[in-house]
């Protein structure tokens, strides 16, 4: 795997070459590797497919694997940084996508029996801004029906590397799976209910919603038009700040994305954390919440004070029952919109859950969605003026992870009720619903050794304060150093 070693562009040296837990190294670190000429991108590349042959049986992660575009990009990658054409460090770093992203001649089904033969004539521009910073594209992610709650029966339920029993998250479960296990160096999730956040909880990976309007979402098969978020998918900070900072910015075919230029994000998070404000409401952060998830949260919380952040008390507005039925009414809605070419004409064709919640929508009145539009902007207002004095507020990521059967999750929306028990959509709604961003990673382990994470919500465009604050966070820590034993 290894050429010749010569000097890296970058301050820091190239770390060791271990090729048994190279698939596990964080994408700075391979990208240094690949950066010093270390590592041959095609050689990487044919050791993560291999991984990805000899694993996938058992944890269902991918919908596809395009191993033919990826070695072809590999190769591509090698020559030019052989000749000095080094674009950065997504340069040669095998990657994967949630099979909702667009890609040119490769099946995009976004889990529906429906979009079962769709292929795509363009990228959707994640897809070709990973591509443009030279990133290898693995192969698409699985994930729940329409990006939903359940799965069709048509397809595989991801498997969570930590603990089979356990759920995977939703609705990026692959993507959850694939980073945590080494099958990718970082995926790209979609979150609209907590759909980054909650797989990031589930397999203990780090996860960033980005602020609404500062991914582009074109060419992303969408659930909800107002709710929707592309973010990435990692396992260290760091890495998903070089991610983000790669699909951000502006898209004159994403009439909803933003003007605001995009920041440096490693040298943001270079900046160090003395004297920022953090945020935390006891009572929301710890009702309801398991007692082990607690101690890590808050130990976290005193590792950051030890680290120069203030933690302040805050009153965050509480999403209530009634709130958490708005999100419901406004999602469907969309939703039935966004399937309106299949559904209801081919409505025998969806699978038990996402069918029923498509009906759920079409039977939304269009008075009942202003009304429900207009609960979110009440709440909206109160959340963003509860973030509005500190650089973050700390909570979960959506509790901490259980068990969840197959038959549940290929089941309707009724027999999804006591699943609502226990994911806690409180902590990853109101991102959603305020357009705001959130930032998952590990915080500690269960004493059955499954992964705790802590979230970080901030204000519009602080993306780069919250990977401030997560990056210190796991440099003083190891947390992140503990693998999945596959």
């Amino acid at each position: 795997m290894a050429h010749a070693a010569c000097s890296s562009a970058t301050n820091e040296p190239a770390p060791s070459v271990d090729p048994t837990t190279l698939h596990y190294q964080s994408l700075r670190d391979v990208a240094r590797l690949i950066e010093s000429k270390q590592v041959s991108v095609v050689e990487l590349t044919k050791a993560m497919l291999k991984r990805i042959a000899r694993l996938e049986p058992r944890l269902q992660s991918y919908a596809t694997v395009t191993a033919d575009r990826a070695l072809a990009t590999a190769e591509a990658a090698d020559a030019a940084i052989q000749s000095g054409d080094y674009r950065g460090p997504l340069h040669g770093v095998p990657i994967a996508v949630k099979d909702l992203c667009y890609t040119k001649g490769v099946r995009t089904m976004g889990g529906l029996k429906v979009l079962a033969d769709f292929e795509p004539d363009f990228d959707a521009t994640v897809v070709s801004k990973l591509e443009q910073a030279g990133a290898v594209l693995l192969g698409k992610l699985n994930l729940t029906e329409g990006a939903m709650g359940g799965y069709h029966r048509d397809f595989d339920i991801p498997v969570n590397p930590w603990d089979e029993d356990l759920w995977v998250g939703a609705s990026s479960s692959g993507s959850g799976v694939a980073t945590a296990a080494g099958l990718c160096f970082a995926s790209l999730g979609s979150d609209t209910g907590g759909s980054i956040r909650f797989p990031s909880m589930a397999n203990g990976t780090v996860g960033l919603k980005p602020t609404y309007g500062r991914v582009s979402r074109y060419g992303v098969l969408a659930l909800s038009e107002s709710l929707d978020h592309v973010g990435p998918m990692t396992r260290r900070v760091e890495d998903a700040a070089i991610v983000f900072e790669a699909i951000a910015g502006a898209d004159p075919n994403d009439p909803t994305s933003l003007s605001e230029p995009v920041p440096d994000m490693r040298a943001e998070i270079e900046r160090g954390v003395e004297g920022l404000r953090v945020g935390f409401d006891r009572s929301y952060a710890t009702d309801g919440v398991a007692p082990n998830l607690v101690s890590a949260s808050e130990a976290a919380l005193g590792e950051l004070e030890g680290l120069g952040v203030a933690i302040v008390d805050v009153e965050m507005p509480a999403l209530t029952p009634e709130l958490q039925e708005v999100w419901f009414t406004i999602c469907a809605k969309e939703a039935a919109q966004a399937h309106a070419a299949h559904y209801p004409s081919r409505a025998e064709d969806y699978g038990a859950y996402f069918g029923d919640f498509l009906a759920l929508g079409a039977s939304v009145s269009d008075e009942a969605y202003q009304a429900a539009s207009d609960e979110r902007a009440r709440f909206t207002e109160s959340y963003r003026a509860a973030l509005a004095d500190v650089d973050a507020v700390a909570c979960p990521s959506g509790g901490a992870p259980f068990a969840l059967s197959h038959d549940v999750q290929y089941g309707d929306m009724a027999g999804f009720e006591p699943f609502m028990s226990s994911v806690q959509m409180q902590f990853t709604v109101p991102a959603d619903f305020a357009g705001t961003p959130g930032l998952s990673f590990r915080c500690g382990f269960s004493e059955s050794g499954v992964p705790h994470t802590l979230q970080l919500l901030g204000s519009a465009l602080s993306e780069p304060v919250l990977c401030r604050i997560g990056h210190a966070y796991e440099e003083a820590t190891s947390w992140h150093q503990r693998h999945p034993e596959l």
